[in-house]
């Protein structure tokens, strides 16, 4: 059975069959050939929804684009920009700190990548920056949106693996700040060696004045976080804190949001909620299905077998899950490996809060690959560009983040060390 639910969910790929309906399709085939009664079906779809945390996904989708129309996305730009917008390139490290503000709100890339990719991807070209580059990068940097908290995966695996989400929120703040400077490093000296952007410092405000102007956008990531680990709200909570705040100020005081544009803003989330949502549903009746037929025992031998130490065992996860990522979306992934691949982790001795952070790391990776990177379609969306003028573009944003998640795999206190000195008190 799970060698025909597998053939079946590749060949629906081979077919451009996307990838929600091709998990159901998958679990459909395994469904009849186990003779489940189809009742059962539709109860697992329903349980894999029916749980508390998965709330905050399309109220952080809402916040996200609240964000974007009510001019607190605009605000951020201006304000990284006074920061590291002063050196040649300086542009470009504005798109990668703009999105490390911008996530500590909206916890999905793709709603990064049009909020931020709005703004900044024709900024970028017109200073000179290659479209296909300024795609790229900003692919690369709304990566960032999964992996600094509140991040949409990390709650997914929270829920799949039974972690706290709290810590893992926490443990993200490290390594998303170690992919973000990394990012800021190489395009400031990339742009030197090709001469991009000369002209970076142009309508670059002071950096009192735009921290003035970006006070209430900067103050939103500082309540939604400071209310979570100050034990004010739950993650869950936050993201209605983070939608209230997001509406009162785009519409109430920077009034860049009319009542008009609230429809049409809902009617954006409620979709890109119902995509996930509906992922997370087929990917749960696959995920029972597999369970049932005994997969996860089984691929949990062979690698305590084969894998005789944790870091050969982490250096086989990150193999395996870089070329997963390609190819099937990241919160289908974790739904389907997390209850997999967290209690072999465990049984090696990692712990299940760090191997979270390694596999939202490199899962977010497939987001920026082909074929299947939602990023990558995303930006090539926002800078009106095909999909094949992206990827020469990728190869050094890629290498740079792979780098950056070897070092996390393998240096667990980047990202569990924050966590360990905040719960220890």
């Amino acid at each position: 059975m799970p060698g025909t639910m597998l053939l079946t969910m590749v060949l629906a790929f081979a077919l451009s069959i996307s990838v929600a309906v091709s998990i159901g399709i998958a679990s459909l085939v395994g469904a009849y050939q186990a003779d489940l009664n189809f009742v059962a079906v539709v109860k697992e779809m329903f349980s894999a929804i029916n749980k508390f945390p998965l709330a905050a996904i399309p109220f952080f989708i809402l916040a996200g684009n609240l964000m974007e129309s009510g001019g607190i996305s605009a605000r951020l730009v201006e304000f990284a920009k006074s920061l590291v917008g002063g050196v040649q390139g300086g542009l470009a490290a504005t798109c990668v700190l703009t999105c490390m503000i911008f996530a500590a709100v909206s916890g999905s890339s793709v709603a990064t990548t049009f909020a931020i990719g709005a703004i900044l991807v024709p900024a970028l070209i017109r200073h000179g920056y290659p479209t296909n580059y300024a795609a790229a990068l900003q692919a690369t940097s709304a990566e960032l949106g999964v992996v600094i908290p509140p991040s949409i995966p990390m709650i997914l695996y929270g829920v799949a693996a039974e972690v706290s989400i709290g810590e893992l929120f926490i443990s993200g703040f490290g390594p998303g700040l170690l992919i973000g400077g990394a990012l800021m490093a190489f395009v400031i000296v990339y742009a030197r060696i090709k001469g991009y952007g000369k002209g970076d410092r142009e309508g670059r405000l002071p950096v009192l004045v735009a921290t003035r102007r970006a006070a209430l956008a900067l103050m939103m990531p500082v309540i939604i976080l400071g209310g979570i680990y100050g034990g004010v709200f739950t993650p869950t909570e936050a993201s209605v804190v983070a939608v209230f705040y997001a509406f009162v100020v785009g519409v109430g005081v920077y009034r860049e949001t009319k009542l008009a544009d609230l429809p049409k803003v809902l009617k954006k989330s409620v979709i890109s909620s119902a995509v996930i949502l509906f992922i997370i549903a087929n990917a749960g009746l696959f995920s029972y299905l597999i369970t049932r037929a005994g997969v996860p025992a089984k691929i949990g031998a062979f690698l305590v077998e084969w894998l005789q130490s944790p870091a050969v065992f982490l250096l086989g996860v990150n193999a395996a899950l870089f070329v997963i990522g390609m190819f099937i979306e990241t919160s289908a992934s974790i739904i389907v490996l997390a209850p997999i691949l967290a209690p072999v982790a465990q049984h090696f001795g990692v712990d299940p809060v760090h191997f979270g952070v390694v596999m939202v790391v490199n899962l977010a990776l497939g987001m920026i690959t082909p074929p299947f990177g939602v990023n990558l379609f995303a930006a090539c969306t926002v800078a009106r560009i095909s999909l094949d003028q992206i990827v020469p573009r990728l190869l050094p944003f890629v290498l740079v983040v792979l780098a950056c998640l070897m070092v996390i795999t393998y240096v667990p206190a980047i990202s569990i060390g924050l966590r360990d000195l905040v719960y220890a008190r």
